[in-house]
């Protein structure tokens, strides 16, 4: 499929830009939504991770997010797979919500089994436009797949 506009060092700059702050933007919601006395007191598995982990994870992970959801704007726009892409970054956003937020575990992990449903279709709808920019999203489907069994054993741990 040709290019649907031609390329630019600007018109590169500025989208990736873009996407890395619409990427990121998923990421606010833990501003709202921190951890909390809440989170605190509940019983966790000893694999529970320790809470400097996640900064530098999620990190590393929206940067790839937003150069695979880049590389695919850049030579295809506006494509179908860009927007399952805006869908699971919705999924993510809408996460910390829930389980911080409302303090709803059970919920929360419907949730993340959506989210990584979703993570999996961007990752093959990628795969057909750019396989780089589907390989870039794999650390991100394990890192929630991990996240999903964390959660599920949150949930279990405290009815």
């Amino acid at each position: 499929m040709p290019d649907p506009q031609p390329h630019s060092l600007l018109r590169d700059i500025i989208g990736l830009a873009v996407w890395i702050v619409l990427s990121f933007c998923a990421a606010l919601t833990g501003a709202f939504f921190p951890p909390d006395e809440w989170y605190a007191a509940l019983q966790k598995p000893m694999w529970n991770p320790p809470a400097w982990i996640f900064g530098p994870v999620w990190t590393a992970l929206y940067l790839m997010m937003a150069v695979a959801a880049w590389m695919v704007w850049r030579r295809h726009g506006w494509h179908r797979a860009i927007m399952i892409y805006l869908l699971q970054l919705l999924l993510n956003a809408a996460w910390t919500p829930v389980f911080f937020g409302l303090r709803e575990p059970g919920w929360a992990f419907a949730v993340i089994i959506a989210l990584w449903f979703a993570i999996w279709l961007t990752m093959r709808a990628f795969s057909h436009l750019n396989r780089t920019a589907a390989w870039l999203l794999a650390p991100y489907a394990a890192w929630v797949t991990f996240a999903a069994v964390l959660n599920f054993t949150l949930w279990r741990l405290n009815p």
